[in-house]
């Protein structure tokens, strides 16, 4: 399957995550947003000046920054 980070995905896609490359307190943050290995995300839509992006995570819907998107490695699935 495709790889690429968050950031990179488009409106409807969705992706598990593969490994989360922040360290400190963007890491610990997107953990308590339960953005943790394995987990589903779908990329919802991404605000007129491409940040934040809107993504549905475990039932929930989050406002993720593009700067924490970037560091989401995801696996694309079909």
């Amino acid at each position: 399957d495709m790889e690429k980070y968050l950031n990179e995905f488009v409106p409807g896609e969705t992706g598990k995550v593969l490994s989360v490359k922040a360290e400190g307190k963007l890491r610990r943050r997107l953990f308590d947003m339960g953005v943790t290995p394995n987990v589903e995300i779908t990329l919802r839509k991404i605000a007129p000046m491409g940040d934040p992006i809107e993504v549905t995570i475990r039932g929930y819907e989050l406002s993720v920054r593009k700067s924490e998107a970037e560091t989401v490695l995801m696996e694309v699935q079909k």
